[in-house]
């Protein structure tokens, strides 16, 4: 199983989360996606993320 890409970040801009990147939809079905679902989802995500320049991305400890 893909680890999930949230970092305990859940702030939300337009339905997007600022943390992971990933829309809401995405999130709730997060658990049905397979690996290459998953590895894709994750990956629009980061391009979202960059898109937003990463706006209060910060892991938390």
């Amino acid at each position: 199983m893909s680890k999930s890409p949230c970092i305990g970040l859940c702030k939300f801009d337009d339905e997007i989360c600022l943390g992971c990147g990933r829309s809401k939809r995405e999130i709730k079905s997060w658990k049905k996606l397979d690996k290459s679902e998953r590895k894709a989802a994750a990956a629009v995500a980061q391009a979202r993320l960059a898109k937003l320049k990463g706006a209060g991305r910060r892991k938390k400890k």
